[in-house]
């Protein structure tokens, strides 16, 4: 690695900041390297061993007679060390890394080919080889002289500023500025100030849109080519063409190409992707220019360019706010619609035709699309209904869960699938706050702004239609501060989904087994999250118009609002009671074993008490902070079987997690009390 400063420019010389990495593609691995001057006369960098990593390369060198110097420009030279040192031999500026420096040329000879260029490195950590270049490529216009070399520099009149440019690893290209009063580099002009400014970011025939998200998008007429990668955020894949050009069609059957069932969708304020093939024609004959040529893609005109024709991939194309140009991209009139006018010969036509032809044409439009949105319209009332009528009859008529439940849907919301789908980001991996039997649970944001957890039923869940229409017919009928707030649900074809208020702190157990988050659960929270349970749990049981027997309470099935009060949740496999009804039987025992009264888990019978049993299994994880199934490898086998132990030898305040061990609890006949004992006591 050589670094290099305008040394001799300022009084207080800037730090040193690499300009120049000589063997960016090999790097030393240890502190062994060595800069020199071999006996063939190049500047090599070789290691410890010996071994050259790196050479000017420079043939026909007379042995002995070469110098190397740092110029207070950065640039390395390698002087001929006859004349004086007049003649150059080989220079670091022909060959620079990813900084353009002061003097330095980026050039391009047409004639021979040869570029001078920076090149990013891979990383800001990992200085080889990027994905990046930064230099000049000629138009073949017939402007460009061919036999000349183009060249881009800059030199200021005055020493008294410093500055150079640097081409990031992430495609940046940013002016770096000496500040001699804050002692340090500052950042001056930038290439691009959001991600869409990066070269090929959707890749093939993807958009960038910076003020979108996400910010990419396929164009019309195109998919992405790779869905998993894409739900990632990860475009590079690009889009392909979901129906082939009718003139590619016709070259496949051996008939020329049927350019009139071939049209182009209109882009405005667009960037042109990169190294267009360019032609002189006016304006108006540009897109008849794409449309003779089935390889051509794209087009588009620029008053200062002249006609910019694409064949090939569409790479770098991005969605301007203020500027811009019109990108004509070419679909099939499949794509654009049934209503394609092509007007190439309408020059021929008198004026008089032309005005009756666009009324005429204009009201025919609006009067197709009008009776169309009214379709539309009509269609989707009608398939709201059917789903209504669908899941009204369905809770009407089946048996669900052993007993028979009668719920009016209308007066539950009902979502789309199209608005969850927007609010979830397609429903994102990123989006996702977990997985349980049902499925899992998206976090989303409605139109409005408000948060919503999205319960999307899974084709592989344990649970199906019978608990997705239990825990609706349940939750429904409830409200109650520790009870989680059903907001509605979504029944479209094979999508199942409920909609839930949204809990930042997702459920009990993420908190109470997490070795840094429980560190935040003191006793006082415990204590009000143990309240909050019984509460939500006597509403159940007591208070509600309806007895409600959970049957599968537990740690993960109670979330936390952003205060850490909680709120039960999971109402799929949930029993309702009628009239005086205490205790009921069934064949499918459901729930989770460990939290399971011992009578329904053997015998299918359930009531209150199975609920209770739940709840103390879970009084002693929050108390203990420890998972009831982290026994089971052991020889107390359960957490019960652990507690009984300690109860057995006197010394149950063992099992009061560390977290709270500052804590002393004191129960007495009116309930269970809280005090801090002094830091200095430790049960």
């Amino acid at each position: 690695m050589i670094s290099a400063t305008h040394r001799d420019i300022v009084p207080s010389n800037p730090p040193t900041n690499c300009c120049r990495v000589a063997n960016r593609n090999r790097p030393l691995k240890d502190f062994s390297g060595i800069l020199t001057i071999s006996d063939d006369g190049n500047l090599v960098v070789s290691n410890g061993k010996a071994e050259i990593l790196w050479s000017t390369n420079v043939t026909n060198l007379v042995p002995n007679a070469t110098t190397a110097q740092l110029l207070d420009s950065g640039n390395l030279v390698l002087n001929n060390g006859e004349n004086g040192g007049s003649s150059i031999l080989w220079e670091s500026f022909q060959h620079p890394s990813n900084v353009f420096l002061q003097t330095m040329k980026i050039s391009t000879d047409v004639k021979t080919g040869r570029k001078v260029q920076t090149r990013s490195g891979k990383s800001p950590d990992d200085p080889s080889d990027g994905n990046f270049v930064q230099g000049i490529e000629p138009f073949s216009i017939p402007e460009d002289d061919v036999e000349k070399t183009y060249y881009e520099t800059y030199e200021y009149s005055t020493d008294s500023r410093v500055i150079y440019y640097e081409l990031e690893s992430n495609g940046r290209y940013v002016e770096r500025i000496w500040d001699a009063g804050k002692g340090d580099w500052i950042n001056g002009y930038s290439s691009y100030l959001t991600d869409c400014d990066v070269y090929g970011k959707c890749g093939a025939f993807g958009i960038c849109d910076s003020t979108k998200r996400p910010i990419c998008s396929c164009l019309k007429g195109f998919k992405p080519r790779n869905i998993e990668e894409w739900s990632r955020d990860n475009w590079s894949s690009g889009c392909f063409r979901t129906s082939p050009l009718h003139c590619q069609r016709d070259n496949n059957n051996g008939s020329e190409a049927g350019q009139g069932d071939d049209g182009f969708l209109k882009l405005k304020k667009m960037k042109v992707p990169a190294f267009p093939d360019q032609s002189s024609i006016t304006n108006g004959e540009c897109k008849d220019q794409c449309m003779k040529n089935c390889s051509c893609v794209a087009c588009a005109y620029d008053a200062g360019i002249g006609c910019m024709l694409r064949s090939g991939d569409l790479i770098d194309v991005q969605k301007f706010s203020n500027r811009g140009v019109d990108l004509y991209i070419r679909l099939p009139s499949s794509e654009l619609g049934k209503l394609v006018f092509h007007i190439d010969h309408v020059y021929k036509w008198n004026c008089e035709i032309i005005v009756i032809t666009t009324v005429i044409s204009g009201m025919v439009v609006i009067i197709i699309i009008s009776a169309l949105f009214l379709l539309r319209r009509m269609g989707q009332q009608r398939g709201r209904n059917k789903r209504r009528t669908h899941i009204k009859d369905k809770f009407h008529s089946e048996n669900i869960g052993e007993s028979s439940i009668g719920v009016k849907l209308q007066q539950l919301p009902l979502f789309n699938f199209e608005e969850l789908a927007t609010a979830t980001n397609n429903f994102h991996p990123q989006k996702k706050l977990g997985q349980g039997g049902f499925g899992p649970v998206y976090r989303g944001t409605l139109d409005d702004g408000k948060e919503i957890a999205v319960k999307r039923l899974s084709k592989a869940s344990g649970q199906g239609l019978e608990e997705f229409m239990n825990e609706v017919a349940v939750i429904s009928k409830l409200q109650h501060r520790n009870l989680v707030k059903l907001f509605g649900c979504c029944v479209e074809a094979e999508e199942k989904m409920l909609v839930y208020e949204f809990m930042p702190n997702k459920s009990l157990d993420a908190f109470l087994f997490d070795p840094v988050k429980q560190k935040l659960l003191d006793w006082r929270k415990r204590f009000n999250i143990i309240e909050g349970i019984s509460r939500g749990l006597l509403y159940l049981h007591r208070d509600s118009r309806l007895k409600i027997i959970h049957r599968d309470l537990k740690a993960s099935n109670v979330l936390l609002d952003q205060e850490l009060n909680p709120k039960i949740a999971d109402f799929g496999i949930a029993r309702i009671f009628g009239g005086d009804e205490n205790q009921a039987n069934t064949k499918r025992v459901v729930g989770t074993y460990g939290y399971m009264s011992p009578q329904y888990a053997m015998h299918g019978r359930f009531s209150e008490k199975s609920d209770v049993f739940s709840y103390g299994v879970l009084l002693l994880e929050i108390v203990g902070g420890r998972r009831n199934t982290s026994f089971y490898n052991k020889d107390d086998l359960s957490l019960l079987g652990y507690v009984r132990k300690l109860w057995n030898e006197g010394n149950i305040w063992d099992l009061v997690d560390k977290v709270i061990s500052v804590t002393s609890l004191i129960v007495s006949n009116t309930g269970i009390e809280y005090e801090a004992l002094p830091e200095h006591i430790h049960l």
